[in-house]
């Protein structure tokens, strides 16, 4: 059996460049990430049962589960196991009548089903260490960059731009704040 990492969900995020979704996965003692693409529907999904919203009628996760417990299939955890031309491979580990179960789901379904049964969610250290990030470490493997300076502002224009806002001031110290103010409407 490969070696596991456990995660939670840090966030569910939509990028402002393609309103793609982004499930994010922290790894439970440490400072690293996993950022997995998911659809809109399986990112609703995730975010409805993270904040336990209550739907009219079981959306298709919630039966999912529903269906595990009518045959007293317990979910033990769920595994993104690989990663493979960009796409995540997640497994859902169940136990029933004495036997263990490995269910082959995209990963997306398998994060919606894990956080309604409250299973575990384990990543590959093989997947973890292609496609985690480390904010500190990437961070420093930047280059240094030379401090961006402003250039100084043209001859007279610090002045010319007082000066114009001189007109203001004297404008606010000219209201008197006492005096009657008509009414609205009349």
């Amino acid at each position: 059996m490969p070696d596991f990492i456990e995660v939670v969900i840090d966030s569910v995020r939509v990028s402002l460049m393609s309103a793609q979704r982004i499930v994010v996965l922290r790894q439970k003692d440490a400072e690293r990430y996993l950022p997995i693409w998911v659809g809109p529907f399986e990112a609703e999904a995730i975010t409805i049962a993270l904040q336990e919203v209550e739907v009219i009628r079981p959306l298709t996760h919630d039966l999912l589960r529903n269906v595990f417990q009518l045959f007293d299939v317990r979910i033990l955890r769920i595994e993104i196991s690989a990663l493979k031309a960009d796409i995540y491979y997640g497994n859902i580990v169940a136990e029933g009548n004495g036997k263990v179960y490995n269910i082959d789901a995209r990963s997306s379904d398998a994060i919606a089903l894990a956080v309604r049964a409250h299973a575990p969610i384990l990543v590959g250290s093989s997947v973890m260490d292609t496609a985690g990030i480390t904010p500190e470490k990437d961070l420093e493997e930047q280059p240094d960059l030379p401090p961006v300076e402003e250039p100084p502002p043209p001859p007279g224009a610090t002045q010319a731009g007082e000066d114009r806002l001189s007109v203001f001031e004297d404008f606010l110290k000219g209201l008197d704040p006492d005096e009657d103010r008509p009414e609205k409407g009349v």
